[in-house]
């Protein structure tokens, strides 16, 4: 079994969240989060021992609450509860963000704020473990009122009910799964049905998930940026740290940083550095690179503040509090991660969209600086990286409207009651497809300026750009007559998704 990690009141990191969901770490109910959720659900059942009516104990909900519902017809709320809302459509997110959702839900019940009985967070431990997936669909969730219907349908999978994934990927309904690992299906008690569905755990898990990958992502841009620079006979000067620090965002110097350690000791850059040199200043979308992916790393640094601040909350409606009141509130709104995952989107656009640039200039012999049309191999017969380029250039514009805000958006719901929403879940969805298309747009970036580079012979590329170029050549050919691309792109994306790229670069780097 992978490394088991203690679930309690103190916030999960934002490494244990990707340990969990993609890692397959194993969790256990901390002794605090034992005793805090058992003397929560005291304070529950003498609440609905009561004759008056409690919201999310003993009534309806959302704009149903006010019936007061009988002892005899609680389980049975309950149970109407987790089934009306799994409600979702359309395809089945990934096990990843599904797995990361059931985490964060279980460490807000651990939390002792939601009034969840003992055995039901030993329930939803228990399918975690076993690597049991409920199949949640991608629409279902405004971003407020918690992501319900993703969540509801955990839950209804804690009861036995819905199909779920096993640990060997199988698809079966849930109650059998369950019976294999030994998990017990839940009835439902008082509260529980809302406490497990109103959270802001699957585009929270989301935002972690991909902050993860945007901050690889962004190591690699400026790498591919350098190879550019270097094979378009750029110059490094402008990445230097006394121009850097004369604008003083911090992500800025790292990028420029950087990109000016991935070009030291280029034999290339050094052959057009002399007084002889009749060019003044690079393009943009070379000289200002650190700029852009500076301004994008600053952004991931006040996402992750958000996401921090988000892993530390208790989030639930009603909540429990020490003193043993439940209280309505509105913790559940999206809108905080909402901004934050729109905001991400539009910096990975622009990141994008000056990669983009960029290799358009390899391939134009009018802005190439003696490099082949396309760096084709012999231009006409062979159109080189022409169309590669066209599939870069079609997914930066898909990102371009992935980048409009979803949380500028809302539809009231739920008979007026619910009368703004965040679409956090929507913007957190659109964001894992730019994760993805960027991640295909610097593989054409990685795979056009390495061909560029070996095209440049016979100068030599750097130590670290030099790496990287032989590392891809390990599982691409160099220049030649036109082959099959498609799988050469897939091979890029390979390498940038596992690291092996950065690791490469890096190394030979600091040889």
């Amino acid at each position: 079994m992978h490394n088991e990690l203690f679930i309690g009141p103190q916030p999960p990191s934002r490494a244990d969240v990707v340990a969990v969901a993609r890692g397959g770490s194993a969790v256990r109910l901390s002794e605090l989060a034992e005793e805090g959720i058992a003397k929560t659900r005291e304070h529950i059942d003498a609440l609905a021992a009561e004759e008056r009516p409690v919201y999310g104990v003993s009534t309806g909900f959302g704009a149903l609450a006010v019936r007061h519902i009988p002892r005899d017809r609680r389980a049975a709320l309950q149970q109407s509860f987790v089934r009306s809302h799994a409600a979702g459509a359309g395809d089945h997110v990934e096990p990843e963000v599904v797995r990361a959702q059931m985490l964060l839900r279980l460490h807000t019940i651990a939390t002792g704020r939601t009034g969840v009985r003992p055995e039901t967070a030993h329930a939803l431990v228990g399918m975690l473990n076993a690597g049991i997936v409920p199949l949640v669909h991608e629409h279902g969730s405004l971003g407020c009122s918690g992501d319900l219907a993703p969540l509801a349908t955990v839950a209804l999978a804690l009861t036995g009910e819905g199909e779920v994934l096993d640990a060997a990927g199988q698809r079966r309904p849930a109650v059998e799964a369950l019976a294999d690992a030994g998990v017990e299906p839940v009835v439902l008690a008082e509260k529980e049905g809302l406490a497990l569905t109103n959270g802001t755990d699957g585009m929270l898990g989301m935002l972690v998930l991909a902050l993860h990958d945007i901050h690889q992502l962004i190591d690699v841009a400026d790498l591919t940026a350098a190879m550019s620079v270097e094979a378009l006979l750029g110059t490094d000067r402008t990445f230097a740290a006394d121009l850097q620090a004369l604008r003083p965002h911090p992500g800025q110097a790292v990028s420029a940083a950087r990109m000016a350690s991935f070009l030291a000791g280029s034999p290339i850059v050094a052959s057009h550095r002399g007084p002889d040199c009749p060019r003044v200043q690079d393009a943009y979308s070379l000289r200002c690179a650190p700029q852009v992916h500076g301004a994008a790393r600053d952004t991931v640094g006040h996402a992750e503040n958000v996401a921090d601040r988000e892993l530390a909350a208790a989030i639930d409606n009603p909540v429990v509090l020490p003193d043993g009141r439940i209280e309505s509130n509105g913790n559940f709104h999206g809108a905080p991660l909402g901004y934050v995952l729109d905001f991400l989107a539009i910096a990975l656009a622009d990141m994008a969209g000056m990669c983009e640039r960029r290799t358009d200039r390899m391939l134009d012999v009018a802005r190439s600086h003696g490099l082949p049309a396309f760096l084709a191999d012999d231009p006409g017969v062979d159109s080189g990286h022409m169309i590669a380029h066209y599939t870069q250039a079609g997914i930066t514009a898909e990102l371009k409207r992935l980048a409009v805000p979803a949380s500028v958006d809302t539809i009231p719901t739920s008979a007026m009651q619910e009368d703004h929403v965040s679409m956090g879940w929507a913007a957190a969805r659109k964001l894992r497809r730019a994760v993805d298309g960027l991640t295909t747009v610097l593989a054409v970036e990685l795979l056009t300026a390495a061909r560029a580079l070996d095209l440049r012979a016979p100068l030599d590329p750097g130590p670290a750009t030099g790496a990287a170029r032989d590392l891809l050549r390990r599982h691409v050919p160099g220049p030649g007559p036109d082959r099959h691309v498609a799988p050469e792109i897939a091979t890029a994306e390979h390498l940038i998704r596992t690291g092996e790229v950065l690791t490469a670069a890096e190394t030979g780097r600091d040889r």
